[in-house]
């Protein structure tokens, strides 16, 4: 299924409770944005989370629905609240106290790109930031939390999988002497937005296959783990983020010769992670 706002892959048979998401893989880069921006096309890619809608694409295969953004995030950040507005970017937007990522000009319209690069040349309008919101961020978000609402509902829980990619300059903010750089990073917000147990399930899933893993440490989750993650509510919600160098060239954006190889490292992983919860859970007589 595909509409403006994002792809979804559906299986044929939902035997799964966990929801794969991946809210910055998105490419389709509008000319009316390329025009507007004083980046060229490679440069104005480089927040994205390149190829991770297709090292995920076996998600349906294991029983559990991928939904992957349309648009790219230079153009709508899915993984920001549809209030965090950037003043410095579109006019009449107001501040709401501070705010790090919009103040870095990271809120739900980015004002710049990895490294600090500005995006545009001069201010968007506040009609042009809610058109883009309303057509691209709403229906994301509701269908998203309708694929949750639903393997709740069958399962008994839901894992949603919040699947990034970082740079590789990033992941060395997670090493110290003591320990290796990190493959992935799993973010679950310091235990907020997933359990204890869940986690080490998908930790223990990569680890098997031969990654190096860490929590927390540079990337801990925004917006989508923060308002997804209830695990109290048997809502689970996990950021992956993994390191861009093990299967891309970062500045020409294009996969590596190991990108078929951690394809399939990667495809024995979310066979694991979905298999987690897969048969519905007997709940409790009220």
């Amino acid at each position: 299924m595909q509409n403006a706002a994002f792809v979804l892959d559906m299986p044929e048979i939902r035997s799964s409770c966990a929801v794969f998401s991946s809210p910055h893989s998105g490419r389709d880069y509008p000319e009316a944005l390329l025009k507007r921006s004083v980046l060229n096309r490679n440069v104005i890619r480089s927040s994205e989370d390149a190829f991770v809608d297709l090292l995920f694409a076996s998600a349906a295969d294991q029983g559990a629905p991928f939904i992957q953004a349309a648009m790219p995030r230079a153009y709508l950040d899915l993984n920001r609240s549809a209030d965090e507005l950037d003043p410095a970017l579109i006019s009449g937007a107001r501040r709401h106290g501070h705010n790090p990522r919009v103040a870095s000009g990271l809120g739900v319209i980015p004002r710049v790109v990895a490294n600090g690069r500005a995006i545009y040349r001069g201010k968007l309008t506040m009609d042009e930031a809610r058109l883009r919101i309303d057509t691209y961020w709403r229906p994301y978000h509701a269908r998203l939390k309708s694929l949750l609402a639903e393997s709740h509902s069958k399962f008994g829980q839901a894992i949603l999988v919040d699947c990034h990619s970082m740079p590789h300059e990033a992941v060395a903010m997670a090493s110290t002497a003591r320990s290796k750089r990190p493959d992935i990073v799993l973010g679950d917000r310091f235990g907020a937005s997933a359990s204890g147990e869940i986690v080490d399930r998908v930790e223990s899933a990569f680890a098997s296959a031969g990654l190096n893993v860490a929590r927390n440490a540079p990337f801990a989750g925004a917006y989508v783990t923060q308002t997804y993650g209830r695990p109290t509510r048997h809502q689970h919600a996990v950021q992956i983020e993994i390191d861009r160098a093990l299967y891309m060239d970062e500045e020409k954006i294009t996969p590596n010769a190991n990108f078929e190889e951690f394809s399939d490292v990667l495809r024995q992983v979310i066979a694991e992670i979905a298999s987690i919860g897969a048969r519905p859970m007997r709940l409790a007589a009220e």
